[in-house]
């Protein structure tokens, strides 16, 4: 009598699907993450860069994979593992981006130096600039301009995040880099006049 792992073997990644989406039995999803563990270790590998955090996230896919397959209708497995495990990936990137905190020296928060004031009084000027220019920006630009230089996002998960073409990324990117520097440019002028 044949084992069930060569039963298992023989069957398509489809009849898995169908087969653990009715039963729940969680061989037929192993079945299915066996067949497939190098290519979520290596798109985990790829997007998280470190083999812990990547051998990490594998082990979450298959509970995901379990949890998901049957309540989605999918045709191409394959395809569908790639995404699920891409998202997985691109939402551990997210969720690992904590406020970082930085120890300031006391004698620097004190200073008696007026040129010290001056200095703080000035970028306290332009983050106002920089922010009422931000709102200035069409909300194309805002967004991928924040994406990009705050969050540290790439134009590709930029694309991902937001199902916009990677050309249209780098356009509104550069757009908005070079609105923002006008518009800054413009406020630091209309403050010198003020003054």
């Amino acid at each position: 009598m044949a084992s069930l792992k060569n039963i298992l073997s023989g069957k398509t990644d489809k009849e898995l699907v169908s087969e653990f989406s009715s039963t729940l039995d969680i061989q037929f999803a192993g079945e299915l993450y066996n067949r497939y563990a190098d290519l979520i270790y290596g798109v985990c590998l790829k997007y998280l860069k470190h083999p812990e955090n990547a051998q990490d996230s594998a082990v979450a896919v298959f509970e995901e994979l379990v949890a998901k397959i049957p309540k989605h209708s999918i045709e191409n497995f394959k395809g569908w593992l790639y995404m699920l495990t891409k998202n997985h990936c691109l939402m551990r990137i997210r969720s690992g981006k904590k406020a970082h905190t930085v120890n300031i020296d006391a004698e620097l928060m004190q200073s008696e130096d007026p040129t010290h004031l001056d200095g703080v009084l000035e970028k306290e000027e332009n983050l106002v600039q920089l922010e009422y220019c931000m709102g200035e920006l069409a909300i194309e630009q805002r967004q991928a301009v924040a994406l990009f230089y705050i969050e540290g996002k790439c134009y590709n998960e930029i694309s991902a995040l937001t199902g916009i073409e990677w050309n249209k990324v780098r356009s509104y990117i550069q757009n908005g880099r070079r609105n923002l520097k006008l518009c800054i440019e413009k406020q630091k002028a209309k403050s010198m006049i003020r003054e």
